[in-house]
């Protein structure tokens, strides 16, 4: 089957998705996208920003399946994918022999191994492929995959779909979990990374330093990184619509430091960062669960006690 389907058209599969329709992975009458998202108007926005493709939506995840041969899956949570994969209508119950379901979310290498199995006892074909990177990665193809499962399913995509999609795909093995070890691995330290930018940021607001120089003088040492130069400005100014949602941004971290945990690994700095993060997306008078991960930012500045944080949360 030509056909390819996509299934999930949130932050990040909506221009995951855009992507394979724009570099003419898919889209054209004989190279169907058919897709299906739990909020259908999502599925008629894509249809009319490629007017003169060939997308067709589906009312099922299950009917996407059964008309493709290759079906991307991008869910936000463990919670949607495995109702999305699970459900009467789900991913699973339209698996049949030759089937492929690549999976992009980041969720627990169990869930991960949960799917995998249930594909191939359907005897399908089981790629684990999360990705590192964001909304705006997502929707300028520069994602990375992290691979395991079928390494003839990721040889089939990676100069086409993946391609499109990224600008890096890496096969760690056939053991699927492995990609999603590595993604946890990338995503705890770089939520650790920028609590420590936020507060060395809140540090140079309470000691009298302009923040913007502050930003500019870590960009031109060895301490320089595109993630501070983006997000910093953006911190300073209380701008922090979700590229990446702060929620998920915890709920990868603390994946992380239960894998650290059984892996018998010292954790305690990233440990330390899950932990503060946990606060900021529990924190009812901030609100901030869904806003993007620098709002991590509001809560080390509700949290200190100096005048000029006290004055930027408008503390008594």
């Amino acid at each position: 089957m030509s056909a390819i389907g996509f299934v999930g058209l949130g932050i990040m599969g909506e221009g995951m998705a855009a992507r394979l329709l724009s570099e003419g992975v898919a889209g054209s009458d004989d190279k169907p996208l058919v897709i299906w998202n739990r909020t259908g108007s999502k599925c008629q926005a894509l249809v009319e920003k490629f007017p003169s493709m060939k997308v067709i939506v589906k009312d099922t995840a299950r009917e996407v399946v059964q008309e493709c041969g290759i079906t991307y899956c991008m869910l936000s949570t463990p919670e949607a994918s495995k109702a999305v994969f699970e459900g009467d209508d789900g991913v699973l119950a339209g698996v049949t022999e030759g089937k492929s379901i690549v999976d992009c979310a980041t969720l627990a290498e169990l869930d991960m191994q949960r799917m995998s199995e249930a594909v191939m006892a359907k005897a399908g074909r089981f790629l684990e492929a999360p990705v590192s990177g964001s909304k705006g990665p997502a929707a300028t193809g520069a994602l990375i995959f992290l691979c395991a499962g079928s390494e003839e399913l990721f040889s089939e995509i990676v100069d086409n779909g993946f391609k499109a999609m990224g600008k890096a795909s890496h096969f760690f093995g056939a053991e699927v979990g492995a990609g999603t070890r590595a993604k946890l691995v990338v995503n705890s330290l770089m939520g650790t990374m920028l609590a420590a930018f936020g507060e060395g940021l809140a540090l140079s607001e309470a000691v009298g330093l302009d923040p913007v120089k502050m930003i500019e003088v870590i960009g031109q040492g060895a301490i320089q990184n595109p993630m501070f130069n983006l997000k910093g400005p953006k911190m300073v100014t209380r701008d922090h619509g979700p590229n990446f949602p702060l929620k998920h941004a915890h709920k990868d971290m603390a994946l992380a430091s239960e894998m650290a945990k059984r892996a018998g690994v010292e954790y305690s700095v990233m440990d330390t960062a899950e932990s503060l993060y946990r606060s900021a997306r529990e924190d009812i008078d901030l609100r901030v669960a869904d806003e993007d991960f620098s709002a991590v930012f509001e809560r080390i500045h509700k949290v200190s006690n100096n005048e000029f944080s006290n004055k930027r949360m408008k503390k008594e």
